[in-house]
């Protein structure tokens, strides 16, 4: 297994959008086992997507696992999310986006129900609400080229950014 190196913000690799996947076959069990070997390297990581890693071709991939011993592994090939309801107003934070530093709330669905591939390449339906639903939506922007900041208004993604470069001069 190799980590691979995660993308910061501003990197126009951030806006790739993710390769869908065909089959799930040896070259991507390795690519997902790459992907869980950042994930897991990487302090206070509760989701990576294939678009914040530096693949040269990206998938639709994103592996999840926030609980507290890292002992519950998730992951979605071609996730889409195909019913969503309520709302949420809460803070986000992104691996790419200098994640000690910069958080901002953002409006998403209380509650979501998405449809994926798992490792074994069998369709599945997860239904999520709270932080997962949360972290699914997140991931999702993520395998379509956006990041949380394109959720924001733009005066609060100027601010954002204005802290960002601040940041980086330093």
């Amino acid at each position: 297994m190799t980590k691979i190196r995660i993308l910061d913000y501003p990197d126009p690799k951030l806006k790739r959008v993710g390769k869908k996947v065909d089959v799930v076959n040896e070259e991507v069990k390795k690519i997902i086992a790459d992907m869980f070997e950042t994930h897991y390297g990487t302090e206070n990581c509760a989701a990576l997507a294939a678009t914040q890693l530096d693949f040269a071709e990206p998938l639709a991939i994103t592996v999840i696992d926030f609980s507290e011993n890292k002992d519950d592994p998730l992951c979605l090939i071609n996730p889409e999310i195909i019913e969503s309801d309520g709302e949420q107003f809460e803070y986000e934070g992104c691996m790419s986006v200098y994640p000690d530093h910069l958080h901002e709330r953002v409006k998403r669905a209380e509650r979501v129900v998405v449809s994926a591939l798992n490792e074994q390449g069998e369709r599945i339906e997860l239904s999520a609400e709270g932080f997962m639903a949360k972290c699914l939506q997140h991931e999702i922007d993520h395998l379509n080229g956006l990041t949380y900041l394109d959720r924001l208004s733009p005066l609060k993604r100027q601010r954002l950014l204005d802290k960002l470069y601040k940041i980086k001069k330093k």
